[in-house]
């Protein structure tokens, strides 16, 4: 079962490479891509096999239902409201709706939420994530990579018609709020999941040989690839440079931490791959 998940988790990354590339050379040539339904459904099989591969399945689906649940929630509130990220609704263009959310809403914030929590649990590498006070840690860290996400994103998708910003905002029509609110629910949501992984071990302790820690890494790599993508093509060319930062900063430093050796556990262990 792990060489298969493994394998379908190799198939799946390079799917994404390639539907972030389509999106990254939209500019000045246009290759077959899925859409954002298609883009989203594929970033999601991706995140769920991954994690299953690397965390087990019981864990995995505590974390997808805690995610989706808890991302539902708050989205319907707030769009009910216009209390928790400002007063917006949804288009048609996102397909079904649940209540006034539609139903793929849940499923992209596992999809953005697992590869920020790798990054930010990379980025924490040497603190006791099953700690009180590293869980808090991991959960702060990863509500500000995932919250650096949506800086970019937002108001293209918005620019788009996936989403209105009734009363529009400063940010580029959107509203301050929306950000705040972002990582209100993504810091619970990784509080949550701070608790479902409260006694395993971090992937460098459990992970051992060199195949399986390059397979862990893949989320970090498709975070990076992302943030090169809104660099490079983004409608709004401010957003370049703030991708540049806001994705960048994280995404590159969570790529060394994982492929530069570390030269003290290398003396330790002997490997540079198992520290």
């Amino acid at each position: 079962m792990k060489k298969v998940l493994s394998a379908a988790g190799w198939v799946l990354f390079a799917a994404m490479v390639y539907l972030i590339a389509v999106e990254a050379v939209s500019p000045w040539m246009a290759l077959p891509g899925l859409g954002n339904i298609g883009f989203t459904a594929v970033f999601v099989l991706f995140a769920v096999l991954h994690c299953a591969r690397c965390q087990g399945w019981p864990r995995t689906g505590l974390f997808f239902a805690a995610t989706a649940i808890i991302s539902y929630l708050f989205e319907e509130t707030g769009v009910r409201t216009g209390q928790i990220y400002g007063p917006y609704h949804y288009s048609n263009m996102l397909g079904a709706m649940l209540g006034h959310v539609p139903l793929l809403i849940p499923l992209a914030w596992f999809m953005m939420i697992y590869p920020a929590w790798t990054v930010a649990r990379t980025l924490l590498r040497g603190v006791d994530t099953r700690s009180a006070a590293g869980i808090m840690a991991v959960a702060l860290i990863g509500s500000m990579v995932m919250t650096a996400w949506d800086t970019v994103m937002d108001p293209g998708m918005a620019a788009a018609g996936n989403w209105v910003w009734e009363k529009g905002g400063p940010y580029f029509g959107v509203p301050l709020r929306n950000y705040f609110g972002w990582l209100l629910s993504t810091f619970v949501i990784y509080l949550v999941a701070g608790w479902i992984f409260r006694e395993s071990l971090p992937e460098r302790a459990r992970l051992k040989d060199e195949v399986t820690l390059r397979f862990a890494a893949l989320p970090i790599i498709l975070y990076a690839w992302l943030g090169l993508r809104y660099i490079i093509a983004e409608r709004i060319p401010a957003l370049h440079v703030i991708a540049l930062f806001a994705m960048g900063l994280p995404g590159l430093l969570a790529l060394i931490l994982t492929y530069v050796p570390d030269t003290a556990s290398t003396s330790r262990r002997g490997t540079k791959l198992d520290r």
